[in-house]
């Protein structure tokens, strides 16, 4: 199928063409004959009822200093001259990312966005598990620390992270008796106007926290990211090893509680974290580990994303 593609994302010419999950989706699009363009959020625009970017022509080769081939950047109108629009850009899930999300989701019925920018924005990838309480460890969401406190005299060990952060930053583990504890709570609470999450501590992240893969409300494999000695975060982002894994039972169970919904709201490429037995974020914006699975397991995920995209144009 001949499909014009373009990438709203972060600079294509700083990513790892080894780990980077929307080059290969990129090199598997380029492989099919698709034209392929990008363009960052900040080149996004509602123009008297157009949805523009100031886009480049893009041609990407698996080869390392020598990876992306731009041409001129070009105003393109993401109705008329695109088939496809990947929302690849990272978080931090703000404003500017939610008003993204929102120009990109008029374009709904007559270019398809992936993943669908309305439960993007409506599906943060902290809260969203909220409606699946029997899958996650306890968790509080607030910025009132007597809640706080009360919380963690009845788990002892905690986790706290900011509720829109991602890539690991910002997220620590509180021990009992932790004498920085309330000057954590004070440095979350200044930096921001936003609740912020803690979660009961899993001590099974010291065998890793596992990224599964799901393509189309669909489990098709899983990576575990091992932390360094020391560390409680396991993401590759902050020194995580990602090594192989399987699914198994209770991974599976996870992904069929939560499959049909991510179908239902058009959410093709997922990335659920899972610790033991326990689901602590289901990332939708731009999930990672596709090329890692695909080294471990030969599961090409990318591939399999555009084959759902194609049986969903059609």
């Amino acid at each position: 199928m001949t499909l014009r593609i373009a990438f709203q994302m972060d600079p294509m010419e700083v990513v790892d063409i080894n780990a980077d999950t929307t080059f290969a989706l990129a090199e598997i699009a380029a492989a099919r004959g698709m034209t392929l363009f990008e363009y960052a959020p900040q080149h996004l625009a509602y123009n008297e009822g157009r949805i523009q970017a100031h886009a480049r022509p893009m041609t990407v080769h698996r080869e390392l200093g020598n990876h992306v081939t731009f041409e001129e950047r070009r105003l393109i109108d993401l109705e008329t001259d695109i088939d496809v629009v990947w929302m690849r850009q990272d978080p931090p899930f703000d404003m500017a990312y939610i008003t993204a999300a929102h120009l990109l989701e008029r374009l709904k019925g007559r270019t398809l966005v992936v993943n669908d920018p309305e439960w993007v924005r409506s599906c943060p990838e902290k809260i969203v598990p909220l409606d699946y309480p029997q899958l996650m460890p306890e968790t509080l969401i607030t910025r009132h620390k007597p809640a706080i406190d009360a919380f963690r005299e009845k788990h002892g060990n905690i986790i706290l992270k900011p509720l829109y952060g991602n890539g690991g930053a910002g997220v620590f583990l509180v021990k009992q008796g932790d004498s920085n504890y309330s000057s954590l709570i004070e440095m979350f609470t200044e930096s921001s106007r936003e609740p912020f999450i803690a979660q009961a501590f899993l001590k099974d992240v010291s065998k890793g926290d596992k990224r599964i893969i799901i393509i189309d409300g669909e489990a098709v494999g899983a990576i575990n990211r091992v932390p360094q000695k020391g560390e409680t975060r396991s993401n590759m982002h902050v020194g995580g090893t990602a090594v192989p894994t399987e699914l198994t039972e209770d991974d599976l169970r996870i992904c069929n509680a939560i499959g049909p919904m991510l179908k239902e709201r058009g959410q093709i490429l997922v990335g659920i974290d899972v610790i033991g037995d326990k689901m602590t974020e289901i990332n939708i914006t731009s999930p990672t580990g596709v090329q890692e699975l695909k080294r471990f397991s030969g599961v090409d995920a990318a591939a399999l994303c555009w084959d759902a995209i194609e049986r969903k144009l059609d």
